[in-house]
């Protein structure tokens, strides 16, 4: 973009993020809130938020046998992640994780993860992160495997 010297460049401000609903999300996961994830302020630090929605996402794919932590020969990788905070969540409380598939590709997976107080219809907080799943041994991306892209299919 040219701009001349001395003129104001001008952008449209991005949407200030909404709370998503619950009928945004297509699986669900409790999370216990511990002692140790409240900060000095009396919520849950930020940080753990991060931690909830790996805990969330991971455990679902463990559990679909879609994803061996262990001796799998494919891992996922997050290149990208991103929360927006609406409502304070913190211990003692029991957390709904909402998780669903946003955009699926050959080698990554864009996830969106809502965080929810127990019964409340609208999320605390969501964000994102995307996996690019590669070979374990030479981290170069890898198609995703057959079990993995089923089941991420089911969270589209």
């Amino acid at each position: 973009m040219n701009t001349p010297k001395n003129s104001p460049v001008t952008s449209t401000p991005a949407p200030k993020p909404q709370a998503h609903d619950r009928s945004h999300y297509r699986v669900w996961r409790p999370i216990t809130t511990r002692w140790m994830d409240n900060d000095v302020y009396g919520h849950v630090n930020n940080v753990v938020y991060y931690s909830w929605f790996d805990t969330a996402v991971n455990a679902h794919l463990i559990e679909q046998g879609a994803l061996d932590i262990h001796a799998g020969s494919t891992i996922g990788l997050v290149i990208e992640t991103q929360c927006n905070y609406f409502a304070p969540l913190a211990f003692p409380q029991t957390i709904e994780a909402g998780i669903r598939v946003a955009k699926l590709g050959n080698t990554s997976v864009r996830y969106e993860v809502g965080l929810f107080e127990q019964g409340a219809p609208t999320a605390a907080a969501q964000g994102h992160f995307v996996h690019v799943y590669v070979d374990r041994q030479t981290r170069r991306p890898v198609p995703l495997p057959s079990q993995l892209k089923t089941t991420l299919e089911t969270l589209l």
